[in-house]
């Protein structure tokens, strides 16, 4: 995979997702935006595969920032054959409480999970669309997209809203541009492991197949999206079972 890629989040999912494209042979560029060192540490890991991996600084909650990053990139890089959105944003809250979550932190997951990957695309669409191969959007999804629950119903209402983006983009932004998303259970990651220890053993339990979705089996699926050329506007579900009624 001679491409270059364009990460966005590098923490727990994001760094074997980074990782995995580095040892495909692509160059990452990783976003970060207060914590630089974890970035870092990334790159240096990307650049001992013998890619070019660079950092990109960037608030993606914010589209004017996300249309930066990808500027950067191309610059960084010298093009840009795929974006990885694998930034969101959530707040853990009582799901059933209305009042859980102001409408600044609303506006906030919207911008995130919704707003920003359709910024990445627009920015990127020249750039994919001049290459001879074209270009690849994948994000991260979450199956509380498919379901009623997850850290926050704001959250879950916007990765319910990227499902129906990602799908009105491939509809729309063919024939040179895939568009996909990855949908994940529970990852074993800092911000998964800030759920009571109750709640995890739970949902573990719940999975049909009995455990976590694997960090690599995760990554992997990116993979997977980035090589096929017969795949746009799906959403692939990699849960260990954990919500096999979603639609």
């Amino acid at each position: 995979m001679d491409e270059k890629g364009f990460l966005i989040g590098v923490l727990g999912l994001g760094e074997v997702i980074a990782l995995s494209f580095a040892s495909e042979g692509a160059n990452v560029a990783i976003n970060y935006f207060n914590r630089i060192e974890p970035a870092e540490k990334v790159a240096a890991k990307c650049a001992e595969k013998g890619v070019k991996a660079v950092t990109v600084r960037a608030d993606m909650c914010s589209t004017a920032e996300a249309k930066r990053s990808i500027e950067e990139t191309i610059e960084k890089l010298g093009g840009l054959d795929i974006v990885i959105a694998n930034a969101g944003w959530t707040r853990f809250s009582n799901f059933a409480d209305l009042d859980a979550l102001d409408e600044p932190e609303w506006d906030r997951c919207w911008a995130a999970n919704v707003k920003v990957p359709h910024a990445l695309l627009k920015a990127a669409k020249p750039t994919f669309e001049a290459n001879p191969e074209g270009g690849v959007l994948i994000t991260t999804g979450s199956i509380a997209g498919n379901s009623q629950g997850g850290s926050s119903m704001a959250y879950a209402v916007t990765k319910a809203a990227q499902i129906q983006l990602i799908k009105c983009l491939a509809t729309t932004q063919g024939p040179k541009i895939r568009i996909n998303t990855v949908l994940p259970g529970f990852l074993r990651t800092e911000w998964g492991l800030r759920y009571p220890q109750e709640t995890i053993d739970f949902v573990i339990d719940k999975a049909a197949l009995k455990h976590e979705t694997y960090l690599q089996d995760c990554a992997d699926a990116f993979i997977m999206l980035a090589k096929n050329t017969s795949m746009t506007g799906m959403k692939v579900q990699v849960d260990a079972g954990l919500n096999i009624q979603g639609n």
